[in-house]
């Protein structure tokens, strides 16, 4: 199992401006002229991020058949320099509406005020959280900083059939399918080694 890389993240999102001849950030806003008022995942990630990285990992998502929120292109009415009480209602209705809430780790996320907000948030009214470490090189072990090390997190890998999945992991044994553990009440479970 292995962590994504950003090279691999932004050759994802490039693939998908290259094929539609638009910037990420033009893909980004078109895919939010209407969206579905319940996501698989809520993306938590820092204002700072590039729209590349954000369309790459939402790309990479909907790969695995997942429905993704990403608040400023979904709302783009939210900004975080314009922080006010129906900001922060918006954006716990989202949450509300998602099934599982991803947190964009990457050199970028230690600057947001916000993530710690979101997943805190979300913790405490569904539990389904994990992080998705964006790399600079592959990891085949993701540990958290901090309270982050707490959280299961995503990677992809090949299953028993040779079929590349997203996965949820926990610990090298414990681990789930993340579109089954996110579509259903599947949680992540110990796996004896063959």
């Amino acid at each position: 199992m292995a962590t994504f890389t950003e090279a691999a993240i932004r050759a994802r999102a490039q693939a998908t401006t290259v094929r539609v001849q638009k910037t990420a950030k033009a893909i980004l806003e078109e895919a939010s002229v209407s969206p579905p008022t319940e996501f698989d995942v809520f993306l938590s990630y820092s204002s700072q991020e590039p729209n590349e990285v954000i369309l790459g990992v939402k790309e990479t998502l909907r790969d695995y058949g997942l429905t993704v929120y990403v608040d400023k292109f979904d709302d783009p009415n939210l900004t975080p320099d314009n922080v006010t009480k129906a900001t922060a209602e918006t954006l716990r209705q989202r949450l509300r509406e998602s099934k599982s809430l991803l947190y964009l780790h990457s050199e970028n996320s230690n600057v947001s005020k916000w993530m710690p907000w979101e997943l805190g948030y979300f913790d405490g009214y569904r539990s389904k959280v994990g992080i998705f470490p964006v790399t600079k090189t592959a990891l085949s072990k993701y540990v958290g900083q901090e309270y982050l090390g707490i959280y299961p997190y995503v990677g992809n890998a090949k299953d028993t059939n040779d079929q590349e999945r997203l996965w949820i992991w926990e610990t090298e044994s414990k681990y789930a399918v993340y579109n089954e553990w996110v579509k259903s009440k599947v949680e992540i479970k110990e796996r004896k080694a063959t």
